[in-house]
């Protein structure tokens, strides 16, 4: 996204506590709050019902909390058995825990609103794109904190040909209720993954042949004039950090989207809208 002189379009995520009334549930399944919105996120408290999750849907878990210095070795197995299925994880104080679910015996996962998908489930359909002459959109979002961005971004890409959106598998809000509202009904329609390494990713695609472009105010290079292939990503950042350097250094153009200088710049899901609508005028994908 564009980010001169720009300020943060979305809040930093800071928990809140807040108090609930508890579900009756066999699997501590429990209304929470959301990163950014105090709005109603599936959580899912205790360690076998945790342990659960991973091996059955770790790509539905956004993120698992730990109880701080909790001296618990099934605890500790735990977080080393999420990181292993490359899910993040954060040590919390014992009522940021609490304020999500109870009980939660020292853990509490945080929970999409859908799996997503595993580079793995979607890999050889891109890398084989090119030498298949298959036109191919990816999109790439990263670092977006605000759940309403997010749902822009999801709702533009359905819109606009993008046959898979990538995201990271931490740094950025989770696929919340606010995230599936915004989408309008996209959020089951597009296909979204989350690889555990996305800067792997993307070199992977780049050597078979993709087409790496991102969108930030720091370049000289036009949207406007630029030529795309017909396999393509096209990146965005947040509304903080913008397009990240690993990101940056793997683009073979980083593109400048033309505005009014006053208006300093675009959030990500308008700058997003704007560059994947010239990809797909100019590769003639629109009617």
């Amino acid at each position: 996204m564009n980010k001169a002189n720009s300020r943060p379009f979305g809040r930093n995520p800071q928990f809140k506590k807040t108090s609930f009334s508890k579900r009756p549930s066999p699997k501590n399944i429990a209304v929470a709050m959301s990163d950014t919105e105090t709005t109603p996120q599936v959580a899912v408290g205790g360690i076998l019902e945790v342990q659960e999750l991973i091996e059955k849907e770790p790509y539905k878990v956004h993120r698992i909390l730990f109880l701080h210095q909790s001296k618990n070795p099934r605890l500790y197995s735990l977080q080393k058995h999420a990181k292993r299925n490359h899910i993040h994880v954060q040590q919390v104080e014992a009522r940021v825990l609490d304020s999500y679910a109870t009980p939660n015996g020292g853990v509490v996962a945080l929970c999409n609103e859908k799996s997503l998908l595993a580079w793995e489930d979607v890999a050889e359909e891109f890398l084989e794109a090119k030498a298949k002459k298959e036109d191919k959109i990816i999109a790439v979002a990263t670092n977006i904190e605000d759940p309403r961005n997010l749902g822009a971004c999801i709702r533009s890409a359905l819109a606009l040909n993008v046959d898979l959106l990538l995201i990271p598998a931490k740094g950025m809000c989770g696929i919340t209720p606010t995230v599936a509202r915004t989408a309008a009904g996209a959020l089951e329609k597009l296909r979204i993954c989350r690889p555990s390494n996305l800067e792997g990713v993307i070199k992977e695609l780049k050597e078979k042949g993709f087409q790496v472009t991102g969108l930030d105010a720091a370049t000289n290079i036009s949207l406007a004039g630029y030529k795309f292939q017909k396999q393509v990503i096209l990146a965005v950042g947040g509304e903080d950090q913008g397009l990240p350097p690993f990101i940056k250094k793997q683009c073979d153009a980083v593109l400048r989207i033309p505005m009014m200088p006053e208006a300093h710049s675009y959030n990500a899901s308008v700058a997003l809208s704007l560059g994947l609508y010239e990809i797909s005028r100019k590769n003639s994908k629109l009617i």
